[in-house]
């Protein structure tokens, strides 16, 4: 207790124990606030590819502080894992925006808007003929 104690961690323990209690550096509580869902394929991926981005900082930073060689080897997985989780995310984004038959993509929702996706396609037909 003395060691929980002086390491600072004597309040989290009188709530939690020893149990994981999902918080930011700064003793903020995780919230379902923080999962930026707006339904639309395209703004969902900038978020993702933010939440990537967001991660990896994070992971440089602890390692801008730790001299535990073994945290350090974990925290380089986690941050490659970030990289290549962003990577993907770029490419799922640019897999969308080539299939999207518009000039601008921004215009509408294609998750909603299917009809403006045909609409769209059905012009571009018509015009090559």
């Amino acid at each position: 207790m003395e060691e929980i104690e002086k390491s600072g961690f004597g309040d989290y323990f009188v709530d939690h124990t020893t149990g994981i209690y999902p918080v930011s550096a700064s003793g903020t509580p995780f919230s379902a606030s923080a999962l930026q869902v707006k339904g639309d394929i395209i703004t969902d991926l900038h978020e993702d590819l933010s939440a990537e981005q967001k991660a990896r900082t994070t992971y440089d930073n602890i390692l801008r502080f730790c001299d535990d060689p073994d945290v350090k080897d974990a925290i380089r997985f986690l941050r490659a894992r970030e990289v290549v989780h962003y990577q993907r995310f770029g490419e799922a984004l640019r897999l969308v925006t080539d299939k999207l038959d518009s000039r601008n993509f921004y215009d509408f929702n294609p998750e909603f808007d299917k009809c403006r996706v045909k609409e769209n396609k059905n012009s571009k037909s018509n015009t090559k003929k």
